[in-house]
């Protein structure tokens, strides 16, 4: 599923590159299409690993239970899903990713097969989701909401596919409050984690988009913000790494 063309003429930002707003879904695309698989490998690069610790955080505070049913948005090689459906063996889960080729190797992984009567893969858009209102219990989305073309359209649906009681939860790379913290880390960010790329991945273009994007995603007040915008309430965020990224959680109430 392609993301609407009707931008009219209003641009958005590509890592550092203001491009028109319907430009941006197929180079976002193309960004994950290069690097699917080796996605796992890349997280693992961009976080040192401790993107691991990361979702294991995400799913303490998530508590998944039986009987739930969840939405990952931006899902891909299914991780998030993969560990909410151990954690809650009762519960259900659809993945959705507007790349395929994220898709496939998420059905590659072993715990796939085992999984697949209570798992979805749906190819599709997170600002144009395919789902009826008030269809899940739960939406999550991990390291994913940076690259969307207007957040705030993918926060509305995210609200109006959540039922009443519904819960939203993001893990995204956010900011150091520390300002010489902060360029300490953007120092190894732009300096390491490109050439890591093309030493890994042979991609260095997309690691550098990768890093970009992640300077330009709103602190996190101004993303909790965006999300009481959206009619969530009781937003909270907490950081991880000294902020390096944040989980935020909202309910639909």
């Amino acid at each position: 599923m392609t993301e609407p063309s009707d931008s009219d003429g209003k641009t958005t930002h590509f890592g550092f590159q203001d491009v028109p707003e319907d430009e941006k879904a197929g180079r976002v695309h193309g960004v994950f299409t290069s690097v699917a698989s080796r996605y796992d490998v890349m997280n693992d690069v961009m976080s040192g690993g401790v993107h691991r610790l990361w979702k294991d955080a995400m799913l303490d505070w998530l508590a998944p239970r039986d009987g739930q049913r969840l939405l990952d948005v931006a899902g891909g090689t299914g991780d998030i899903a993969f560990r909410v459906l151990k954690r809650a063996p009762g519960a259900s889960a659809t993945v959705l990713d507007m790349t395929e080729s994220m898709l496939v190797e998420g059905r590659k992984r072993a715990e796939a097969e085992s999984l697949s009567d209570r798992l979805d893969w749906i190819v599709g858009d997170a600002m144009a989701l395919p789902f009826e209102d008030r269809s899940f219990d739960v939406y999550t989305i991990s390291f994913g909401i940076r690259n969307v073309t207007r957040i705030a359209d993918a926060l509305s649906e995210a609200y109006r596919v959540l039922k009443p009681g519904g819960r939203l939860m993001v893990l995204e790379f956010s900011q150091l409050p520390n300002p010489m913290m902060q360029k300490a880390y953007d120092l190894y960010s732009f300096n390491v984690i490109p050439r890591m790329g093309q030493a890994i991945a042979q991609d260095r273009d997309s690691y550098q988009y990768l890093v970009e994007s992640i300077r330009r995603f709103p602190d996190q007040e101004s993303f909790a913000a965006m999300i009481r915008e959206a009619g969530f309430d009781q937003v909270k965020y907490r950081n991880l790494t000294m902020g390096v990224a944040a989980l935020h959680s909202g309910w639909k109430l």
